[in-house]
């Protein structure tokens, strides 16, 4: 690079794509390269020390210039001299909250826009989302940049964001700057923090077995070298004169890597690939919606007190659970861009670069204990379900922390739960039909009387509950149809192999679960509650203490059961062989 040095900026530069753009940047040897971003200082993984990246910083090719967006006077001193910027900041988008997102994906954009147009920066490319065209209820397949914004987003991040668009967009000619939006859709790739250690934690902890829908639902996902290639055809394209610049300034851009793939296939292929289970129980939106939201208000009441950012959310429900798939040939006429790393070698070079968080790799003592793989994974189909499903949504902790005391403050506040439902609902001796009036009698006033509050008390806005949803839209009772026909096909196809008198494992199966069924049967629910849940509270805990004594006497036991069974029938073939 000769001549009179050349400087650009990318904001949010710690990020995730923000680093690899830089490092491209860097490789292709066009810009010296400023990045911004909130803190003292930027923390470099071991590679990227020893790679391009380190290198630059250290030989001065790249600097990281410590800015806050939402302070225009650290942006005008950060942007100082850039002929260039690439606005990649934004806060997490799994974080709902309206004040942080506004504040950055709008007043700080609006910041960066005004200091480009004060300082005469000649190009502003901003990162957006697909999501700014998403209304969380419709799919979208093969959508194009002729999509409108909905009247409604999913969420804050994704209002903010078009809000921010559309600034961007706004302002390009004047005082000379040109500008476009680039759209990424669901990227991955090596150096990403989220998306695949949430999956890895999932699996590890027994709760990555969820398929929520139907599992048919399409995306485009995006890989990380591809993002930052797109950035740089954009830059490309602005820099050029006449008409190919004209063309694509002004304008947002979706970018994928052009090959379409079922999301929840996608997610089995990252397990699978690092030696994990792929998901394979379906559950319907229309089960997990309503639990989900029960989680984000109960996230809104808690969230001052410590609680963590659940991840069973309404936006993200829908987000994983509608198709999602977008035409890049905009991009590819306008800007030249064109996938530079195909899908499958995305793929493979990002399950590479997480070798450390395989299957085998995880520590013996790291690793969770029988205890929390049973209450994990469930001891039958039935128990799985309610256990996971009513306990691992609904309270949004794991069953093991309760149980087997992790977490002293889950298990203490479920503990007073249950006593409250035992004393409310148990230990008057009602029936089922007694129990379950009592609690929808309770749930009516609750709504009822929330219903006739004033939307603000005390400073406060009550969030009323709007009717539809409790309503049963087509989709939902095609799906609840669907579920209850795929149970009774499994039903029939297992008395099918019942009838055929083959199957053994399966015929000690459905004896073990009937006859524990009629055990659970044949006690009432007061003595339920009085003697199995202490037990659950004290088997569990003093197994994961004691499991290789354990262990080691149930093996003695099983070992003198199947000498015995040798013994027995020996002598019940002898007298055959003498005859």
């Amino acid at each position: 690079m000769g001549g009179e040095e050349r400087w650009c900026v990318v904001t949010g530069g710690r990020g995730f794509a923000a680093r690899h753009l830089v490092e491209m940047l860097i490789r292709y040897d066009m810009f010296s390269v400023r990045v911004a971003d909130l803190g003292p200082s930027i923390k470099l993984d071991p590679a990227e020390e020893s790679g391009t990246l380190g290198e630059a910083l250290r030989s001065g090719r790249a600097r990281y210039v410590s800015a806050d967006l939402c302070d225009k006077s650290q942006v005008l001193k950060a942007f100082q001299g850039a002929e260039v910027v690439f606005h990649l900041a934004a806060p997490d988008s799994s974080i709902n909250n309206y004040e942080l997102h506004y504040s950055v994906n709008v007043k700080g954009t609006k910041n960066v826009i005004d200091a480009c147009i004060e300082l005469k920066v000649k190009r502003l490319i901003y990162t957006s989302s697909p999501t700014v065209v998403f209304d969380g209820i419709h799919g979208i397949f093969n959508g194009d940049e002729s999509l409108p914004y909905p009247t409604k987003h999913i969420d804050s991040y994704s209002a903010t964001k078009a809000e921010g668009e559309a600034l961007v967009i706004k302002s390009n000619g004047i005082n000379g700057l040109l500008t476009c939006c680039i759209r990424p859709s669901s990227i991955f790739g090596p150096g990403d923090k989220l998306l695949v250690p949430s999956l890895v934690s999932a699996a590890r902890a027994g709760k990555s077995k969820f398929i929520i829908g139907d599992g048919n639902n399409m995306y485009d996902f995006t890989y990380v070298e591809n993002v930052a290639h797109a950035h740089i055809c954009a830059e490309r394209a602005l820099a050029s004169e006449g008409t190919v610049a004209e063309k694509a300034a002004g304008e947002a851009y979706f970018i994928t890597n052009m090959e379409p793939i079922k999301f929840w296939e996608f997610v089995s292929l990252v397990l699978e690939g690092l030696g994990y289970e792929r998901p394979r129980i379906k559950i319907p939106v229309f089960v997990v919606m309503p639990i989900a939201r029960l989680v984000e208000r109960t996230y809104k009441l808690l969230a001052p007190y410590g609680m963590k950012v659940p991840q069973i959310i309404p936006s993200r429900i829908r987000l994983i659970s509608c198709s999602r798939t977008f035409d890049c040939s905009k991009a590819n006429d306008r800007l030249g861009y064109t996938p530079i790393v195909p899908f499958q070698d995305g793929l493979r070079k990002t399950i590479e670069s997480y070798s450390h968080l395989r299957a085998e790799c995880r520590p013996k003592k790291d690793g969770p204990s029988k205890s929390s793989i049973c209450l994990g994974r469930g001891l039958v189909p039935l128990f799985e379900i309610l256990l996971e499903i009513c306990l691992l949504l609904l309270l949004h902790v794991a069953v093991a922390d309760i149980l087997l005391w992790r977490n002293k403050k889950q298990t203490l506040t479920t503990v007073f739960i249950l006593v409250a439902v035992y004393f409310n609902f148990i230990a008057p001796g009602y029936t089922i039909i007694t129990a379950v009036s009592k609690l929808l009698l309770v749930v009516s006033v609750f709504l009822f009387i929330h219903g006739i509050l004033p939307e603000k008390v005390l400073g406060y806005t009550i969030e009323k509950v709007p009717g539809s949803s409790f309503h049963f839209s087509e989709e939902m009772s095609r799906q609840v149809a669907l579920s209850v026909a795929s149970t009774w096909n499994s039903a029939v196809n297992s008395l099918k192999s019942l009838c055929k008198g083959n199957d053994w494992t399966l015929f000690l199966k459905v004896v073990l679960s009937l006859l524990i069924l009629s055990f659970l049967g044949a006690i009432s629910l007061q003595n339920l509650f009085i003697i199995g849940l202490p037990i659950a509270f004290v088997a569990f805990f003093v197994y994961e203490k004691k499991e290789e004594e354990i262990d080691h006497l149930v093996s003695k036991f099983i070992s003198f059961g199947c000498k015995l069974k040798s013994n027995v029938t020996g002598k019940c073939l002898k007298p055959e062989k003498i005859q």
